[in-house]
């Protein structure tokens, strides 16, 4: 059954803050292929518009994301399909480490399997005292080896695996503690600290952020002379940019920067 509303991914744009938010709160927002398409679908279409300066994925109901489908896993038992869909999956994982723009996950009920891989696939992630979070295919005898890719980049190695092999599911507390997620807030507070992260971002350049994300997860996969070699690279790029000569007046006349917001060039 598909939800009320024909869109399985809802969209919202105000004052350069776009929200994504999955919308299939009857089924946990499982990620069937579907929500997986659309929520690519609107990746790639943010990807293309220099007027979004932050984005915010968040989910209608009571939980975040549940994972893939199972069901609908399991009306389809092709090795081709599921090569299909694993690829799909980690198709937009990617997509979103590699818009030019943060994503921050507003977490709240529980986020399993391909949910909490969701969650460590994003930039920044803040969620409610109450969120949950595991990557319990081992429950049903499915070793999750995609959730682990985001998962064992976000926390460290034996608490990972601990997650994978025993499918347990930890609470929002420990998941700060980890890595996985950058703070727990009270549930009412939840809105309110998604909009303070958001606030912070938007009063800095768009262009220094362009660079700097793009950056920090290239020089991740590189040696460390490499990784100098290019942080060096942007970094010198960045300071041919009009916010970057803007950001340094700015500071040393004391005042507040006047950034370019219709900056292209990255």
């Amino acid at each position: 059954m598909q939800s009320p509303s024909s869109e399985l991914v809802l969209r919202a744009d105000h004052n350069g803050i776009t929200t994504l938010e999955l919308n299939r709160p009857e089924r946990y927002n499982a990620l069937s292929e579907e929500l997986l398409d659309s929520l690519q679908q609107h990746l790639d279409q943010i990807a293309e518009d220099t007027s979004v300066r932050c984005v915010v994925l968040a989910a209608a109901g009571k939980a975040f994301s549940a994972g893939h489908d199972l069901k609908q896993m399991r009306g389809k038992p092709r090795l081709d399909y599921y090569q299909q869909l694993f690829q799909q999956c980690a198709g937009v994982m990617q997509s979103i480490q590699q818009l030019p723009v943060p994503v921050i996950a507003r977490v709240h009920g529980i986020a399993t399997a391909a949910g909490c891989q969701l969650v460590a696939s994003c930039d920044l992630a803040i969620a409610s005292t109450e969120a949950q979070f595991a990557v319990s295919g081992i429950n049903v005898g499915l070793f999750c080896s995609s959730p682990a890719v985001a998962l064992s980049r976000n926390i460290p190695t034996k608490h990972a695996f601990d997650m994978l092999v025993t499918g347990r599911f930890i609470d929002a507390q420990t998941a700060a503690q980890w890595g996985l997620i950058n703070e727990a807030v009270a549930p009412e507070a939840l809105n309110e600290a998604v909009a303070q992260k958001v606030a912070t971002i938007l009063t800095k350049s768009p262009a220094a952020i362009r660079y700097g994300k793009s950056m920090f997860y290239k020089q991740q996969q590189m040696d460390l002379a490499s990784a100098y070699a290019y942080a060096a690279e942007v970094m010198a790029k960045n300071m041919m940019e009009e916010d970057a000569a803007e950001g340094i007046d700015a500071f040393i006349e004391k005042r507040t920067p006047n950034w370019n917001r219709s900056s292209q060039s990255f």
